[in-house]
């Protein structure tokens, strides 16, 4: 008698894990993913095709993995690495609800390698998220 109720505990926290492991896959079609050490993410922009010198829209999905603090905050911006600098716009964010948010103003003002930057907040920690190379455009 003790070991079926050691059996349906052992059960009952293999279930348990595998259902907190399956929660944090974060779901919006047609969208590119990135994932962190924490935290995974999913996003996609509108309009679909970013255009140089036009401001787009993104929504972005994101869940933390086993063990990750809960998310306070989320930024987005993007980088230039090779002329070390960011955007010259700040987009607007505004969360939609948890795990949810969505971005507007955004803009790649000149040519060159884009790389766009999430700063995921939780826990008095950001974790850094980085999809590279979204936009290689050398003329208009």
């Amino acid at each position: 008698m003790h070991n079926r109720y050691a059996f349906v505990l052992v059960a009952m926290l293999i279930l348990s894990a595998s259902v907190h492991a399956q929660e944090c896959a974060p779901v919006l079609p047609g969208a590119a993913k990135v994932e962190g050490v924490q935290y995974r993410l999913a996003y996609r922009t509108e309009p679909e095709k970013v255009v140089l010198g036009r401001h787009f829209s993104m929504e972005v999905v994101i869940c933390g993995k086993t063990g990750a603090e809960s998310i306070e905050g989320l930024k987005v911006d993007a980088v230039m690495p090779e002329h070390r600098h960011g955007m010259n716009y700040r987009a607007t964010a505004k969360r939609l609800d948890a795990g949810r948010y969505r971005f507007d103003g955004l803009m790649f003002h000149m040519p060159g390698r884009w790389d766009l930057v999430f700063d995921v907040s939780g826990g008095g920690k950001t974790e850094r998220l980085v999809r590279e190379d979204v936009l290689r455009n050398e003329s208009r």
